[in-house]
């Protein structure tokens, strides 16, 4: 999947500013995108908000 080059990356307040180690995600129209922080353009996870919102429940309870 091409992602748009505009899209509203965002990271947890809790990550602070420096500068690596974060997950950023962005919303699209139907998938949740997820990349790293270190290396944005090393790849990039999509999901649905269905299994998008499965995945932080599960971190959310680890």
């Amino acid at each position: 999947m091409q992602l748009d080059p505009t899209m509203r990356w965002r990271k947890s307040s809790y990550s602070g500013n420096t500068g690596g180690d974060c997950v950023e995600v962005a919303d699209t129209p139907t998938l949740v995108a997820v990349r790293d922080s270190k290396n944005p353009d090393h790849g990039t996870l999509t999901l649905t908000p269905k299994a998008f919102a499965a995945f932080v429940g599960f971190v959310s309870a680890s």
